[in-house]
């Protein structure tokens, strides 16, 4: 078997060096090998204001990073036989038939390809705490394009979006099937929520800062047409918005609080079995990890390609969902390898500091000789 001690205090020494220059607060990484936990590092503090350690259990709430869970939720319950991908959403959600969206699909969900990523200008926090209403608000909209005909990010529609459709077609909450199909088998029921059940003080969670996020999410405002609809100003994510409590206790399934060893052990049960507990079998992972969708996004222009449920990133050799302000978590299954990067001091992420301690495990594995039987 491999000693990856080196490689553990290679990444300490890494996430070390960014807290000690200022550059983070709080880091955790975890990195699962062949479903073995290989790395399981932090640094820093959780809360600056009152001097509180990260640990490896520590839940850190995330950005876009918790879409993951929401995806994997599905698959977990196509794997089972309780979904279909291709089950059209007004078969069980009848409202949502308004403005020709009649024949959206559970995967046009998943590929982000369904048309609706846009909220109303006017949206609140407050409104993000009443499912109900979002689900209406949502149901209403007029797609902004065909359904399947092309891609964009759907920030926080996403979550909505699947989990009525779960809840339609289960008679599930998604929150259910994550605590009960994918965190408990994995031993993980307090690392993985979507809101943060009233068991676990809030004050055990990560508290965010801001290093430079707002003025950069100020920035995409201004230079990217379609930002203000993805992210209404009452409801960009901001580290304000994120520290709320009511927000921290409510089900927002496009965003999530993990920690970091939680969601790179849930990413690894995707590829194969971790302590005997596989999530999906081989067949289902390849159809979710193959790249679904090409072209533009329509939110943040560019190539994104995303698979089924996932963003595919790194030139292909992630599927996963790096979160707005930093974090990021996903599986490279080329090399049955799942990482996940998680801080609380929001930031730029462009060529970041996690994507250089990621790269850095990617790179080491992927070098390592073969072992000899």
């Amino acid at each position: 078997m491999e000693d990856w001690t080196a490689l553990q205090a290679q990444v300490l020494k890494a996430i070390d060096g960014l807290v000690g220059s200022g550059r983070e607060v709080g880091v955790q990484v975890a990195a699962y090998l062949d479903g073995r936990l290989i790395v399981n590092a932090v640094s820093g503090l959780a809360d600056a204001a009152n001097g509180h350690q990260v640990t490896p259990d520590t839940p850190f709430f995330s950005f876009s990073t918790g879409q993951g869970l929401t995806s994997t939720c599905v698959h977990v319950l196509a794997e089972q036989g309780r979904i279909d991908y291709d089950l059209r959403i007004v078969d069980v959600w009848p409202e949502y038939a308004r403005h020709g969206k009649e024949h959206t699909t559970l995967r046009h969900l998943l590929t982000h390809s369904a048309g609706v990523p846009h909220l109303p200008s006017y949206t609140t926090p407050e409104d993000f705490l009443d499912w109900d209403r979002m689900c209406r608000t949502i149901a209403m909209s007029a797609p902004l394009w065909e359904p399947g005909t092309q891609q964009g990010y759907h920030a926080w529609t996403y979550g909505w979006l699947i989990g009525e459709t779960v809840r339609r077609a289960t008679g599930r909450l998604l929150s259910w099937v994550l605590a009960e199909d994918v965190a408990r088998p994995l031993h993980a029921d307090r690392e993985l929520f979507f809101g943060v059940p009233e068991k676990i003080p809030l004050g055990h969670l990560a508290r965010l800062t801001d290093c430079n996020w707002s003025a950069s999410l100020e920035t995409l405002s201004e230079h990217l047409p379609n930002f203000e609809k993805i992210a209404p100003a009452g409801v960009r994510p901001e580290a304000s918005l994120g520290n709320r409590r009511d927000i921290l206790r409510t089900d927002i399934p496009s965003v999530g609080t993990v920690s970091a060893k939680g969601i790179a052990r849930m990413y690894a049960a995707l590829m194969g079995e971790v302590d005997g507990v596989r999530l999906v079998s081989p067949d289902r992972l390849r159809q979710i990890t193959g790249v679904a969708t090409h072209g533009p996004d329509w939110s943040f222009g560019g190539e994104s390609p995303k698979s089924l449920g996932y963003a595919v990133e790194v030139g292909g050799q992630r599927c996963g969902w790096a979160g707005m302000g930093g974090g990021l978590a996903g599986m490279y299954p080329e090399l049955n390898l799942s990482i996940a990067c998680l801080k609380n001091h929001l930031g730029t992420n462009d060529g970041g500091p996690m994507e250089g301690v990621a790269e850095l495990i990617r790179s080491t594995v992927a070098n390592a000789p073969v072992p000899t039987s």
